[in-house]
């Protein structure tokens, strides 16, 4: 392929993009029964011959474009997952042009900048302390595993021993503390780290899912506390001031899992929220949920970022140690350039239009909840920013109201266990999303709720 047909061959891509992207309002939100049935057309035998690109891209659009989920609409509520914003889908498209690895700074120099300046950017909005930095990885499951690593190696060496270097076998035990709605990445992040998932100890919560700190567990040793920024189906804040000074107390390091909740620092309105949270240690979010970039885009920020490098450098005659270097301080080797997509979103928005994108869709999230309690409908949380949570009259209700909704393609709501029953939840996460996309949202709740109970 020569350069004139690559040129023609991008800007088709943008073109169907463009087409995708305005199709979004009408659509329904969750692909149709036939758009799914012609995905088995993708089943080919793997081809013997090389195709036309024109065709190929065709074929990508006709088949797939119908297929996805329209989560970058703004009525997609499930999951939290974020939509794409306009500068960020730009930023994307030219970034992926160019091809940069992200690993060193010889590497690309441009990418190195540019996460520079977004750290830069992302300690001062979310009021973290300054000199700590961000790293980008793959989500948020990474960006908690960075933060329970960084952890562990410091406990451990606070008793003398070299995690990094001597590995957990005859180390001191490390004591875990999280909540009892602890998100499922901190399991999993516990269990690659060798911290295990079982031996966390867990500390009981309120109605809304906040660590009481008043009962947190008398422990001896090294020790970690997770504590959250937003939980994934109420959107609490645990008590940061009290749960850090119960850490100070013991030298113990915390970590926040701030994947929705972090960016409520960034609001003047929601700030109190996070009251305390810049005194932990580690904090983890991502940018593919609230801030609006494309997928993945996992954040890691760390008070000591120096605390990172023991476990996640990689050593070798050919590789450069800069001091700031992604490759050393996070677990991929080769890596996608995802602080362009942030820098594009971050610059576009600046400060208020941050602040304006997190109060937008809290605000819109208190619509959905006063009309559902106008409706009669019960909502289960006291709803602080993005997530709504709700309940039908009882699990097989809650699971009719929400086979509904989502065949309708009015909305997708998604599903979740709340303190032993089922419930509905709904994430507003998206900057597309309107008032009109609120109300059209609930009208289609209301009238799956008068179907099914």
């Amino acid at each position: 392929m020569d350069l004139d047909e690559t040129t023609r061959l991008i800007r088709a891509a943008a073109e169907r993009a463009a087409t995708y992207h305005a199709s979004l309002p009408e659509r329904g939100v969750a692909p149709t029964p036939a758009s799914l049935a012609a995905l088995a057309e993708f089943d080919e035998p793997f081809p013997e011959r090389p195709a036309a690109a024109d065709d190929t891209l065709a074929m990508l659009d006709r088949l797939g474009s119908p297929a996805t989920m329209a989560t970058t609409g703004g009525r997609y509520f499930g999951f939290v997952n974020g939509a794409v914003l306009p500068a960020a889908m730009a930023a994307h498209i030219l970034a992926t042009a160019w091809d940069q690895n992200a690993a060193l700074s010889a590497m690309s120099p441009l990418a190195s900048r540019v996460r520079s300046v977004v750290s830069r950017w992302l300690v001062d909005a979310l009021r973290l302390p300054a000199g700590s930095e961000a790293m980008f990885v793959g989500g948020a499951t990474v960006a908690n595993l960075c933060g329970l690593a960084a952890g562990r190696d410091f406990v451990l060496s606070q008793v003398g021993w070299d995690a990094a270097g001597d590995g957990l076998i005859g180390a001191p035990p490390v004591s875990v503390i999280v909540g009892e709605q602890a998100h499922s990445t901190i399991a999993k992040s516990l269990s690659i780290i060798g911290l295990g998932r079982k031996r966390v100890i867990v500390a009981p919560t309120d109605d809304q899912g906040r660590i009481i700190a008043s009962r947190l567990p008398s422990v001896d040793g090294p020790v970690i506390v997770s504590t959250q920024a937003g939980e994934l189906n109420t959107g609490a804040f645990d008590p940061f001031d009290e749960i850090i000074d119960w850490a100070r107390q013991r030298n113990s390091w915390v970590h926040v899992d701030g994947a929705i909740g972090l960016w409520a620092a960034a609001s003047p309105a929601r700030r109190h929220l996070t009251a305390g949270m810049n005194g932990a240690d580690s904090w983890a979010t991502d940018g593919h949920k609230w801030l609006n970039v494309p997928y993945d885009s996992g954040i890691i920020l760390i008070r000591d970022a120096a605390l990172l490098r023991p476990t996640m450098s990689a050593r070798a005659g050919y590789l450069p140690e800069g001091d700031l270097d992604p490759m050393h301080h996070t677990p991929q080797s080769s890596q996608r350039a995802r602080a362009f997509d942030a820098w594009a979103a971050l610059r576009t928005l600046g400060r208020s239009g941050l602040a304006d994108l997190v109060d937008r869709c809290s605000d819109h999230a208190q619509r959905f909840a006063a009309g559902l309690r106008a409706a009669g409908i019960d909502v289960l949380n006291e709803v602080v920013i993005n997530q709504v949570l709700v309940g039908f009259a009882d699990d097989a209700a809650t699971d009719r109201v929400l086979e509904h909704i989502q065949r309708s393609g009015e909305c997708w709501c998604g599903g979740t266990m709340w303190r032993g029953r089922k419930a509905m939840r709904i994430s507003v996460s998206s900057w597309a999303t309107t008032e009109a996309d609120v109300d059209r949202s609930l009208a289609a709740i209301i009238a799956a709720r008068d179907a099914a109970c």
